[in-house]
Order: structure tokens, then C-alpha cells, then sequence
């Protein structure tokens, strides 16, 4: 069994690798959009404020409070204090209000910020309530340093569901899975080998440009980089298993790539790679958590951002490891070795 499994998962790195276009492409990629996107965005902050408020069950459009008719500042509820005052820190945020209790409503603002100082003096402007400050420290996130998990995620996502998905299709389509089923190898042999293969494959050129880009760019990191070499590892996982899924039945290289790219292209704008999610519908966030990519881009946030640890990114991992099992199962039972 373990020659079988290790003669695919050699055949298949080397059919990748002699892929010198595509290998190059996947190094290239994300380098150019970092790059891209830290020559437009290094100039200056966008001017956009935001303000997250804790506004208890009462919707923010019911509450009786002048500051929050200030137009252009983006108001959103958030229920997480402790979550809420580590993004003013970072200036992910410019201010945190709370305004649970009406009677004694307070403020949050990095004193570091330019933009909290601007908010704290429209505040004093738009109303007569006297509110308690508070301030919190923390080093500025910019747009560079929020990006490049998207960016690398989105990355291993194509990289994942189509150097899968796709490559399985094209296998059945030209009849390489039924001379395959014709020798000892077993369906779950087949698909370990695969599974390896790829995973080893996006971690390395992954881990490659996350180096490089550091190198170039100095972006922040203050968690562990094995955690987020965890998250990681599961992330691509799941995605993996994802593109096996799609690929399990498929046996027309056109209906996979539309049946791929359907399922990449909601990730891609829903998971949070070139924008955050927060202050939109509740209803938008709840369905972008179904996405794998979603959870790993929030898991690596977390860790890069926040220097959160185990303990605290458990759920993301939870919902991967569930999402990596879900699609394995469901691939598996459903996989043919060849056309109808």
C-alpha cells in the first residue's frame, strides 16, 4: 500500500513540477499583487472613518444619539469589547463607543491615530453628552499588513481547488484513471497520494513567497509562526478537499472549471481578501462563514494581527478540520474512476 501511495505522490510532484509556466505563475502571483498593492496604499491612510459601537440588543439605527448621524464615518455594532478595543489599538478601528448604558456612554481611541483624534473632535462637536475617554496603545495596521494573508490565501485557494479538481477531471476525461483502475491502487490510495502531493506542494512555494515578502516588505507579524503555519496546513487541506469534491463525478473539463470557479469566485469576494466584511449585513457575514477560506483567512488574521494563539483561533481550526473531514467523506463515497 505505502508503495502505491508513495509511487502517485511522486509522479504527481513531478508532473507539477516540470510545469514550469504554472510553477512559476503560483511564485509570481502573489509577490506582483503585495507589491502592487504597497506602492498605491503606502502613501497614506484611506479616508474612511470607522466606529464600532457596543450598542447592546438595541439596533444602532434605534438609538437616540447625535453622534451617530455624523455622515460619511461608517458606524457597525460589535458585541466583543475586548475583540473591538484590540482593532482601535491597531487601527483597524478609529474608535470604539459604548453606548449600552445612555446614561454613562464611553469612548475608545488610540491616541496614535490621526483619525481617532479627528473623531474624538467631531464628537465633542455633534453633542452635548459628556462621555468617559479611554485610550488604548498598539502598533498601526495598514492596509499592506491586513492584505497579504488575503493574498496568500487566495492564492493557495486557486492553487489548491484547480491543481486538484481540475487535474482529477482531465485524468478521467483522457482515460488515465481507468488504466489506474486496473492495477492494484485503491480509491483511497489514489487520493491520499493526491492530497499529499498538493499540500506539500502550495505549503512550500506558500512558505517561499511569505519569506519573500517579508523580506521586501516588512509587513507585521506578532503571533507564532508555527500557528500560523497550522492554520495554514489546514486551510489548503480543506480546500483540497473542496477541488476532490468537485472532481469526485465530473467528468467534463468545462463543467468542472464553471463548477470551480463558482465556488472560488463568492470566496474571493466574501472571505475577506481585499476588504473586511464588518459593518455589512449580518446575513452576508453568516453565509461567508460557510467558505473554508473565510475561516483560514480569520484564523491567520488572528495570529499575524492580534499574536492570538491556539487557544484562541480553536474555532476557525474546529470548523476546517470539520470542513477537511466533510469533503474527504463525501468525495470519497462519490469518486468513479471513469466515465459513464
Amino acid at each position: 500500500m505505502m508503495r502505491r501511495f508513495l509511487a502517485v505522490l511522486k509522479a504527481r510532484n513531478l508532473e507539477f513540477l516540470r510545469d514550469r509556466a504554472a510553477l512559476g505563475w503560483n511564485i509570481a502571483l502573489p509577490v506582483l499583487i503585495v507589491l502592487g498593492m504597497w506602492l498605491i496604499f503606502s502613501g497614506g491612510d484611506k479616508p474612511l472613518f470607522k466606529v464600532a459601537v457596543l450598542n447592546g440588543a438595541t439596533p444602532i439605527s434605534q438609538l437616540d444619539n447625535a453622534f451617530l448621524k455624523t455622515r460619511y464615518i461608517d458606524f457597525y455594532g460589535v458585541s466583543d469589547e475586548a475583540q473591538a478595543e484590540s482593532k482601535v489599538a491597531h487601527n483597524q478601528s478609529d474608535m470604539l463607543l459604548d453606548l449600552r448604558s445612555p446614561k454613562a456612554p464611553r469612548y475608545w481611541v488610540n491616541e496614535t491615530s490621526p483619525k481617532g483624534y479627528v473623531l474624538e473632535k467631531i464628537l465633542d462637536g455633534e453633542t452635548d453628552v459628556k462621555y468617559a475617554r479611554a485610550t488604548v496603545s498598539g502598533r498601526a495596521i495598514n492596509y499592506v499588513d491586513w492584505l497579504i494573508p488575503g493574498v496568500l490565501g487566495m492564492n493557495m485557494m486557486f492553487s489548491c481547488l484547480f491543481g486538484v479538481g481540475y487535474v482529477i477531471v482531465r485524468y478521467r476525461k483522457n482515460g488515465f484513471l481507468k488504466r489506474l483502475n486496473a492495477t492494484p491502487l485503491k480509491a483511497f490510495e489514489f487520493i491520499s497520494a493526491q492530497v499529499t502531493s498538493r499540500l506539500l506542494l502550495i505549503m512550500s512555494i506558500t512558505v517561499l513567497v511569505f519569506v519573500g515578502v517579508q523580506l521586501l516588505v516588512l509587513f507585521y507579524m506578532a503571533g507564532s509562526y508555527l500557528t500560523l503555519l497550522l492554520v495554514a496546513i489546514l486551510g489548503a487541506t480543506s480546500m483540497i478537499s473542496l477541488g476532490l469534491l468537485v472532481a469526485a463525478r465530473v467528468a467534463s473539463e468545462e463543467f468542472a472549471g464553471g463548477l470551480l470557479n463558482l465556488a472560488t469566485w463568492p470566496m474571493m469576494f466574501l472571505s475577506g481578501v481585499w476588504f473586511s466584511l464588518e459593518g455589512s449585513p449580518a446575513w452576508i457575514q453568516d453565509v461567508a462563514r460557510v467558505f473554508p477560506l473565510t475561516q483560514m483567512l480569520e484564523g491567520a488574521r488572528r495570529v499575524m494581527l492580534d499574536g492570538q494563539g491556539l487557544a484562541d483561533i480553536w474555532p476557525q481550526l474546529l470548523s476546517l478540520a470539520c470542513m477537511t473531514a466533510l469533503f474527504l467523506l463525501l468525495g470519497s463515497f462519490g469518486f468513479k474512476w471513469k466515465n459513464d
